[in-house]
């Protein structure tokens, strides 16, 4: 079977009004853009600087790996594993093996952790990376996480509720009805939590291939959380679709009032 991510951008989505999912009104906001790289940063301080620099710097891996092998970029499917790699087309290649998609599916997830690891080893301690709804998070005290699912009267109502104890995660959503990246499935959303960044991407991508929309809602939010059982490496899953919601893994379930968050 081909896993990949259709492109379309309704107005909805346009407007990043997911970048209000994460609450931290203590920390400083930065947007940093190269190209086609969109992030939304929050640090003890402005990043504008250091975030630069490191888009650049894996901006300019990934570009320079993809001329010398397009398939990289054209494959819808895993590839093998490249030694002589750098690390983050590595991590790219693992995540999509892992799930059984082409190895751009963790491109967003995998520049996000990135740069996030990169702050934080530039001294910064509390990060969140967002870069088009895949989120690398690292703070010392729990967080909660709206979820964004489109349409369904569960958007910005439910979300999760991130333990210190398991920072720094990556958080990942794909959708079959919004967004600029999105799998080939019928969920709202499907969102998926990771020590790997790259891999909860790449998940998210798989696992919303299988909510069809033949199969329906329950069926599909079924064959979602049952595929994600054999990915390993993934610590729970939450798929939204219509007004039906299914978890699997270690999440904290929440309500979620944006104007507290």
């Amino acid at each position: 079977m081909k896993h990949l991510k259709r492109k379309k951008k309704p107005e909805s989505y346009s407007d990043r009004a997911y970048r209000k999912l994460v609450s931290a009104a203590d920390l400083v906001a930065t947007k940093v853009c190269v190209e086609e790289t969109d992030l939304h940063i929050l640090a003890e301080a402005d990043v504008t600087g250091p975030a630069t620099d490191l888009i650049l710097q894996y901006r300019a891996q990934l570009e320079n790996y993809i001329l010398k092998n397009p398939h990289f970029c054209a494959s819808l499917d895993p590839l093998s594993a490249d030694i002589l790699a750098p690390p983050l087309i590595r991590d790219m290649l693992k995540a999509g093996e892992a799930a059984t998609v082409g190895p751009m599916a963790a491109v967003a997830g995998t520049i996000a952790e990135y740069v996030g690891r990169g702050l934080v080893a530039a001294g910064h301690g509390e990060v969140m990376v967002e870069n088009g709804g895949d989120i690398f998070l690292r703070r010392s005290h729990d967080c909660s996480v709206a979820i964004f699912a489109g349409e369904s009267p569960l958007s910005y109502k439910v979300g999760l509720r991130i333990a210190s104890s398991q920072m720094p995660i990556g958080i990942c959503t794909s959708s079959g009805t919004v967004g600029h990246s999105l799998s080939m499935g019928n969920a709202d959303s499907v969102t998926v939590l990771s020590h790997s960044t790259p891999l909860a991407d790449a998940a998210a991508t798989r696992l919303g291939n299988e909510v069809g929309a033949e199969k329906g809602a329950e069926k599909g939010i079924a064959a979602a959380l049952a595929v994600a059982r054999e990915i390993p490496g993934i610590i729970g899953v939450v798929v939204v679709c219509g007004e039906r919601l299914g978890a699997y893994g270690e999440v904290e379930l929440i309500k979620v009032d944006l104007q507290e968050a």
